[in-house]
């Protein structure tokens, strides 16, 4: 490739040191279909004649077709998949197919073949984020009335519709989609004709391998697009912090389903046994799911510190980018070949749940609402409620076994109207705020979710429309 100017060969061990085929050959169809872009834009400015690039585009499909068929074999010495491709064509096409790479730099070639195949690959991602999401949808209506505690600083809290819960995990996925789609925006511009960092002399028409590839827009400073990697920092952020959120949802259901809570059942298919203690039922695929997110919390601070500080324009620093990419794609498609299947087979044993409220001390804040309502300002009602508490604690009694002549002994401004309304299950209905835990507000939730995600589906069709065909 660089003979010309170099005397010696490529030392073996540099050669093996310096290559990229590990990460870069899964996408040599991509690589192809860019190729066959460049060789269309070439015929229609006249750079190549109307036969070289029908040749050209013809042994490129062929070569596609070997690739697809595990007939060509990538040589280490040629170093990535851009110049295997190459090489091979020059084999089948003689000098025609050297014409190839006018007017373009494996800089800009580079980052179009990932960018042609990352949107592919977010699109795939999108179809199990949906899954996910639908499968928290479907646990949240089957759970809308469902009673549960809810928790701050894992101590119990309120009473929660357990909708509430799954629907509080598929908002923090919804956020994640938006993301997810930021990043497919960043990524779906054409960096062809940028060349090595200052475009080219030659007549070469950016817009038309633009169109030819369904990019949306032209990237639109040639020394900017080959030196950044900020598209692939936003696909890397989303993964991290979807990461975040599979790894509460996982520490959820894990704490949930310990012997000490016990109201979180998993099915025996997605958990396993201990190799000595016979009775271990444990859940490794929520713990291994948990773990992922350092895998993509670190891939992302890999990439961050890797271009901190590189100067303008492309360094092969950058070679390893890719690396980081595609070990965080493997881990989310990992979790999606998991996840949504297990959110779809856990069951919640109300009963057991409800085992939590025995002290009745979980109802205290409507206590105080319920003093609020009667005139007293909050910061007294939560004075007498506390007072309340640590009686029924003294005493071993239950907050919701008071008489009524207890509740007046300590705070004279209730009346017989709050016995009836001290149930969790009664609190969980009361709570009807916009956003709220009560059944009707989360299935407002669930509908309003359900439309953002038809949304999201609609624009991933037409997304998948632009993509052309052929890698």
């Amino acid at each position: 490739m660089w003979k010309g100017r170099f005397s010696q060969d490529t030392d073996e061990a540099v050669q093996k040191f310096t290559q990229s085929l590990d990460m870069d050959w899964r996408m040599a169809l991509a690589d192809i279909r860019g190729s066959i872009a460049h060789v269309r834009m070439l015929g229609h400015t006249g750079l190549l004649s109307e036969e070289e690039a029908s040749v050209i585009e013809k042994n490129l499909s062929l070569i596609a077709d070997e690739i697809r068929n595990g007939t060509l074999i990538p040589k280490v010495s040629l170093e990535d998949v851009h110049m295997n491709i190459e090489s091979r064509l020059i084999e089948l096409c003689g000098s025609t197919g050297a014409k190839l790479h006018m007017g373009r730099s494996r800089n800009d070639q580079a980052n179009t073949t990932v960018r042609l195949y990352l949107r592919k690959e977010l699109l795939d991602i999108w179809d199990g984020m949906d899954d996910l999401i639908s499968s928290l949808l479907k646990k949240a209506e089957q759970h809308a009335e469902t009673v549960v505690p809810g928790y701050t600083h894992l101590q119990q809290a309120q009473p929660i519709s357990m909708g509430q819960f799954w629907m509080a995990h598929a908002h923090a996925f919804l956020r994640d989609a938006k993301r997810l789609f930021d990043a497919y925006d960043a990524v779906d511009e054409s960096p062809l004709g940028c060349g090595a960092l200052a475009g080219s002399t030659l007549p070469l028409d950016r817009e038309f391998t633009c169109r030819d590839l369904g990019f949306s827009s032209v990237t639109g400073n040639s020394m900017d697009t080959v030196a950044h990697r900020d598209h692939f920092m936003d696909v890397l952020y989303f993964a991290a912090l979807f990461g975040g959120h599979v790894s509460r949802l996982s520490e959820d259901l894990i704490i949930y389903f310990s012997t000490e809570f016990g109201w979180v059942k998993l099915p025996d298919s997605f958990c396993t046994g201990s190799s000595i203690m016979p009775q271990k039922k444990n859940p490794d695929v929520l713990e291994i799911l948990r773990g992922k997110s350092g895998q993509l919390n670190g891939a992302l601070m890999d990439l961050l510190t890797m271009t901190k500080g590189i100067p303008l324009t492309y360094n092969r620093d950058l070679q390893d980018d890719k690396r980081s990419l595609l070990r965080t794609l493997e881990c989310l498609h990992g979790i999606f070949s998991v996840l949504p299947a297990l959110i779809r087979e856990v069951e919640i044993d109300e009963e057991a749940a409800n085992r939590g409220f025995r002290d009745g001390l979980i109802l205290a804040t409507d206590v105080a609402e319920y003093l609020v309502l009667q005139g007293v300002p909050f910061r007294n009602a939560h004075e007498k409620v506390g007072r309340i508490v640590r009686y029924c604690i003294d005493n071993d009694k239950p907050l919701t076994s008071l008489t009524l002549d207890e509740w007046q002994d300590n705070i004279p401004e209730v009346k017989g109207d709050l016995i009836p309304l001290l149930s969790p299950r009664r609190s969980m209905e009361r709570r009807n705020t916009l956003g709220g835990t009560s059944p009707s507000q989360v299935r407002m939730q669930i509908e309003n979710t359900s439309v953002r995600l038809k949304m999201f589906d609609k624009e991933a069709k037409e997304f998948r429309k632009s993509i052309p065909e052929g890698y």
